[in-house]
């Protein structure tokens, strides 16, 4: 069981008492959920799905179909945790509903995504399933339709950048991951040469970091998760800090602690730092440089970047000596990726993706900066321009695509 569970229970969900009680219904946190914004139902709420998580708990009604589609529609942006004045932590209780379905009604969903989700530890697969597709893609086999809707690169990449680690001791570790390591190398390039800028030795994962588990932990297959976190413990030796340019696997290896509840993994988690809180330390240690990146960037603050890590002021830290920033005017609200949620929601994920393509449409940015390959991924399928903020440093920094200030 995860942090959700106090002692062993007998109750349908085995939640917590205490977090769940915590939910005093005021309904703060409404305007902060993606699905309640799209929908306008109770039931999509943060509010109406603690309802009835306790309904089931107390006796009052089963787990059945209609249960599981409530709790299937939340995105798990943790909004509502920001905005509740009681602290609710509803993302611990979701988490334990989600995995309790996983387990009870395997003939869901579930079992389309753990099919889904099964690439995902094997890296090679991956990368030989992403190429295959790449090559549909462009033998137009791959409508660019499918790709608007589920989020897919607008050319996914056939053949890989070589990534090379420094040899000997590092000072730091990039943390690769799976999707974005096959989708969005380019950001990990960048990402080592704005961080060996610093003057720092940086390590790559072995063989068995291939996958942060954060996917299989929204989709309730916690088994699975613990089964990654393990490995990627494994994979990132030592003691130097790990750096996640990711946001959902950042949220998730600070999360190991919690999820394996040994102290190894809480030392493990104590080391991990969002790439943007790592390098606002090493700011000073930057080539100096005049140079800036061309137009207007709005910075998209991914959920698990904001919500989860509260990490998300690191970003501008670390862009604004190099970009002139825009503020998306939405309070940082869901683009509607959620991992794999634009997979399971289809319709759901494209209205609150809408309602962010409007908001960034007010500032009149020329590019967008996400810290998330999801966020990234699902925004830019639309033929948003959408580029990672060490991808922006990494340009000025080598002279490429910038302005230089008189």
């Amino acid at each position: 069981m995860n942090q959700t569970t106090s002692s062993m229970k007998s109750t349908p969900l085995s939640l917590n008492d205490d977090l769940l009680s915590a939910c005093v219904s005021c309904g703060l946190c409404l305007p902060h959920c993606p699905t309640y914004r799209a929908t306008e139902e109770e039931s999509a709420s943060p509010r109406g799905r603690i309802t009835l998580m306790r309904a089931v708990e107390n006796g009052e009604i089963e787990i059945d179909d209609n249960f599981a589609d409530y709790m299937e529609r939340c995105v798990q942006c943790r909004g509502c945790e920001t905005a509740c004045p009681s602290g609710v932590h509803f993302g611990a209780l979701i988490e334990q509903t989600r995995t309790v379905l996983a387990e009870t009604r395997p003939s869901r969903s579930g079992s389309m995504m753990r099919l889904v989700l099964r690439p995902l530890g094997h890296h090679r697969l991956l990368l030989f399933g992403s190429s295959i597709l790449g090559v549909a893609q462009r033998a137009r086999v791959l409508p660019a339709s499918v790709a608007t809707k589920f989020g897919l690169p607008r050319r996914i990449p056939i053949r890989q950048l070589k990534l090379v680690a420094d040899h000997g001791a590092v000072d730091a570790w990039l943390f690769t991951g799976c999707v974005m390591d096959a989708w969005q190398r380019e950001v990990h390039a960048s990402t080592l040469r704005v961080m060996r800028a610093t003057g720092a030795s940086v390590g790559l994962p072995g063989p068995s970091g291939d996958c942060c588990g954060a996917l299989h932990a929204h989709s309730g297959f916690h088994d699975d998760a613990k089964r990654l976190a393990d490995r990627v413990m494994r994979s990132c030796p030592g003691s130097a800090p790990i750096v996640v340019n990711s946001a959902g696997c950042g949220a998730a290896l600070k999360h190991y602690g919690a999820l394996l509840r040994t102290r190894e993994a809480e030392k493990f988690s104590d080391r991990v730092l969002d790439v943007h809180e790592w390098l606002a330390g090493e700011l000073s240690k930057l080539p100096k440089t005049v140079a800036r990146y061309p137009g207007i960037v709005a910075v998209q603050d991914p959920c698990h970047l904001r919500h989860v890590q509260k990490a998300h002021m690191a970003v501008r830290t670390v862009l604004k000596p190099f970009a002139d920033l825009v503020e998306i005017p939405d309070d940082g609200r869901c683009c509607g990726a959620g991992g794999s949620y634009q997979i399971q929601q289809p319709e759901l994920a494209g209205k609150i993706r809408s309602d962010k393509l409007e908001a960034i449409a007010t500032t009149k940015a020329t590019m967008v900066a996400s810290a998330n390959p999801g966020c990234s991924l699902w925004l830019g399928a639309t033929g948003l321009d959408v580029v990672h903020p060490m991808q922006i440093i990494d340009q000025v920094l080598s002279g490429t695509s910038t302005t230089v200030v008189s």
